[in-house]
């Protein structure tokens, strides 16, 4: 199959050298090979001339997903307004948040009961019916590009649902479906796995591989029995799915979240995760989204220490992913508010500094998953916190175990032999505004969201691109009903899953509420980083002395001008005796005119500080 416009002709012959070297060095498939071509080429050919024009225009601006303005948002279609067609309805709201970059949680075709909350997905080119249908999806993209709003999608590509079509047919014994993933007619092949194979879950999920009787052979599973991991040795499982990522993009997604990417190829005698194939296909994803639509983004989930998140950047000649998460540095967050002690996050705002400038971090205060406490233990324990028992404080820390905490919420995949655990939990309710407004507090009310503003305010000045999770620029807090549906009580996840409380939305303009007293100073926030060019992710960025292990210091700059963030993570008032010498300051939240030197701060208090020309 030719094709001959020009514009897809060139974008093929910049890539299709690397292309092919790449494919077959992995499948040495002449065949499946030129059934890759042809399919991206059918793609390309129905693509809509919208998405196509969009294609161009981000083309001439390849950082535009980059930009100071750019603001996420993070939500459950079902718990934020029922289905695809009650978020169209809802993007007013959405817009007022300041939000131009809309995360829509898992929403493929799943089976309740068996979705791990949506990532075990049935069909990758259908919308779970309760939410809407593919057209519903379609539309809402189409109009979230009206009004100049990206969407971003989870693309599961580790694994399928035990529901899949592949799987029911290989579940049937047809060998090419099972050629798809992972079978052994007997345990001696998984038992060599699960010598080099951590465990996911290991306590809700033991094990990597499931039994199945009916067919007395086993299946590699390395999340839960009813995700079926797929075996990417294979060209037909590596093609299909680029297919179906293909598909989705041509619905109007702009920002394809891979999730689990560094499990996504298996080698007996490792432990599976990053192994060099794994940059291989996803630097081949990337070249295909450059061929076909190279308007979108890559956001890679890659739940790791920071040399381990790096490589999926890959390098300037040959990038992988557009984004990752920031993971380390949000459970990094969490510890120095439970300690008041900055010089962990210092680490790792340093570490980040010393990263190359075009390197995008997605920053977040909390996610739809728990907070792990994966921390760099060894710089810990020098400072004489010892893993176990740090741990444990934390979480007794967060679930309000401890006398002087604030924090509510729960444990998640607690290991009672070892005692590791997880911690589930909202922002507001981690802050402390769950129990002030049970105990009627309105002197904790005011410190609760005072810790709540200055948290945001730092995750804004981070960085990279900010990610809010719905709910929490209202101040909701946790909900507990989750443990009365059968099909989520076992996973404390859902505590902060809970439906989006529309009622609260009625109190911001109420400045005696929690909602007036947070969504107003988050907006304007919001509304300075937007239009600060400094905050341009291409900006200069590193760490200041405080001299004050619990003010974290931070500066930013580039041709537009310079910035300093300051941020008390201690309940009293401290001062940051940072003496910056280029003149006098603005604090862009109150319009005072000063000097950057030996800033006081009230408890939990900030400073955004704009050198003035």
């Amino acid at each position: 199959m030719k094709n001959s416009d020009p514009i897809y002709t060139k974008r093929l012959e910049r890539h299709l050298d690397e292309l092919k070297w790449l494919y077959m060095e992995l499948y040495n498939s002449q065949k499946h090979f030129d059934d890759l071509l042809d399919h991206m080429q059918q793609f390309y050919d129905e693509r809509k001339s919208s998405l196509k024009k969009l294609d161009q225009v981000r083309e001439q601006q390849p950082g535009w997903y980059r930009k100071n303005g750019m603001l996420g948002m993070m939500l459950y279609v079902d718990q934020f307004a029922e289905n695809l067609k009650g978020v169209r309805k809802k993007l007013d709201y959405i817009k007022k948040c300041n939000v131009n970059y809309l995360h829509l949680m898992p929403l493929l075709d799943t089976v309740e009961g068996r979705s791990d909350g949506g990532y075990a997905v049935a069909d990758f080119r259908k919308v779970q019916e309760k939410l809407g249908t593919m057209e519903d999806l379609e539309k809402l993209a189409d109009q979230c590009h009206k009004q100049n709003i990206s969407v971003c999608l989870d693309f599961v590509m580790n694994h399928t649902s035990e529901d899949h079509r592949w799987a029911r047919k290989a579940r049937a014994g047809k060998k090419e479906y099972q050629d798809r993933y992972f079978f052994f007619d007997n345990y001696s092949m998984p038992a060599m796995y699960e010598k080099t194979v951590p465990q996911v879950f290991p306590t809700t999920a033991p094990g990597n591989f499931t039994y199945l009787p009916e067919l007395q052979q086993f299946v590699m599973t390395s999340f839960y029995p009813y995700q079926w991991d797929l075996n990417y040795r294979n060209p037909v499982v590596f093609n299909e799915m680029m297919y179906n990522f293909l598909y989705l993009v041509n619905r109007g997604i702009d920002v394809l979240r891979i999730d689990a990417v560094p499990y996504i190829w298996k080698q007996v005698g490792t432990n599976c995760r990053n192994l060099p194939q794994v940059h291989t296909i996803v630097r081949m994803m990337r070249m295909i989204g450059e061929i076909v639509c190279p308007g979108i983004v890559l956001l890679g989930e890659v739940v790791m220490e920071p040399d381990k998140v790096a490589p999926y950047f890959g390098t300037v000649e040959k990038p992988e992913c557009h984004m990752l998460y920031n993971v380390t540095t949000m459970a990094t967050t969490w510890h120095t508010v439970a300690t008041g002690d900055v010089r962990l996050l210092k680490r790792q705002m340093e570490i980040i500094r010393d990263l190359p400038s075009d390197y995008t971090f997605l920053n977040y205060l909390r996610c739809h998953d728990d907070i792990g406490w994966g921390l760099d233990y060894p710089l810990l324990e020098s400072w004489g916190m010892l893993q176990v028992p740090h741990k444990k404080y934390l979480n007794d820390y967060f679930t309000g175990r401890w006398q002087d905490s604030v924090s509510r919420g729960e444990l998640y995949n607690e290991d009672i032999i070892t005692g590791d655990a997880r911690f589930c939990g909202t922002t507001a309710s981690m802050c402390g505004v769950e129990k002030a407004g049970f105990e009627q507090d309105e002197e904790g009310i005011d410190k609760a969201v005072q810790l709540d503003v200055m948290l945001h305010a730092y995750m804004l000045f981070l960085s990279g691109i900010p990610m809010l999770y719905s709910g929490d620029e209202i101040g909701q807090v946790n909900d507990y009903s989750y443990k009365n549906d059968p099909n989520k009580a076992a996973d404390s996840r859902y505590i902060h899953r809970g439906k989006f409380q529309w009622m609260l939305v009625d109190n911001i303009d109420k400045p005696e509420t929690v909602q007036g007293k947070l969504f107003k100073r988050l907006s304007r926030l919001e509304t300075i980083r937007a239009k600060e060019p400094v905050f341009d992710a291409s900006a200069g960025f590193w760490t200041l002395e405080t001299w004050d292990d619990a003010v974290l210091g931070l500066a930013r700059e580039n041709e537009e001008g310079k910035l300093i963030g300051l941020f008390n993570f201690s309940q009293e008032p401290r001062t940051a005796w940072i003496d910056e010498k280029d003149g006098q300051y603005e604090d862009l939240m109150t319009g005072e005119t000063m000097y950057a030197s030996g800033v006081q701060l009230a408890g939990h208090g900030f400073c955004w500080l704009k050198a003035k020309k």
